[in-house]
């Protein structure tokens, strides 16, 4: 009895070793490259971006004619990453050397306050300052990040960051908290993120590929009047949809985004 003990106990040991070898596998990033590329060098990119703020102005314009009581304060909500900011280096980096995303690495980046911004950010976010309007940067960075964070969107010559300003995550992930408390002292005229989850809770619900179609369907209405999406071929909650819950190793991974692709 004994014998078949030390046996299973060995089985379950090699078991444990082989499948924390699968997990522990060099990334498979190499498809990102094509994302990361466009990112960094398509004029379409610049455009879109451009595109985005110069609405996001005409909207913000519209909102003083339409709403003329002086007393009403106004405010506009901006996610961070590849939203005012442009962490293309970061991700280009991890596929140059096969590594994963690691917050360790991603902090350490974050602080070299390096990241650049998106063409059109800093001008809208000064024209919005300029008119009395409330810049709030709501992103899920960390505390441990907040300074470089800070540093980096001052360099670039952004408006009003602050500590009342400057909103990173402390607990949850989801923004709807932080949202709700600009809100109550401010007006929202706009929302601007490359993710849905930055603009309404209904969107940070919507975790499967069939219900983000469907929240984005439902709240049609909202995309280009109060919600401003910039693109990010990168990464974000679209990525993690394809793959759905649970852990994957690398070619589980390939597989997914395989089968999910449409063709004829």
């Amino acid at each position: 009895m004994s014998s078949l003990i030390r046996q299973s106990s060995l089985t379950f040991v090699l078991i444990a070793i082989c499948s924390a070898a699968a997990f522990a596998q060099k990334p498979d990033n190499e498809y990102q490259v094509g994302a990361i590329l466009w990112t960094q060098t398509s004029a379409e990119k610049t455009a879109l971006a451009y595109q985005a703020f110069s609405l996001a102005r005409l909207r913000l314009d519209q909102d003083f004619r339409t709403n003329r009581n002086r007393r009403v304060k106004r405010a506009v909500i901006v996610d961070v990453d590849e939203t005012v900011l442009d962490n293309s280096f970061y991700q280009a980096k991890l596929v140059k050397e096969q590594k994963p995303f690691e917050a360790k690495t991603w902090t350490e980046w974050c602080n070299r306050a390096q990241a650049t911004a998106l063409p059109g950010a800093v001008e809208f976010l000064r024209y919005a300052n300029s008119r009395g309007v409330r810049v709030f940067y709501i992103t899920n960075r960390r505390v441990a990040e907040k300074d470089g964070t800070a540093r980096n969107l001052k360099a670039l010559g952004f408006p009003d960051v602050s500590d009342d300003t400057l909103l990173v995550r402390t607990d949850g992930s989801s923004k709807e908290p932080r949202r709700l408390s600009v809100a109550a002292k401010y007006r929202v005229v706009l929302l601007m993120g490359d993710n849905l989850n930055d603009f309404a809770e209904v969107f940070e619900q919507s975790k499967t590929i069939d219900r983000r179609l469907s929240a984005a369907e439902q709240n049609q209405q909202q995309f280009g009047a109060r919600f401003i999406v910039l693109p990010n071929p990168m990464y974000g909650a679209w990525e993690d949809a394809v793959y759905g819950d649970g852990r994957l190793t690398e070619e589980q991974k390939a597989e997914k985004r395989r089968a999910v692709l449409k063709g004829y």
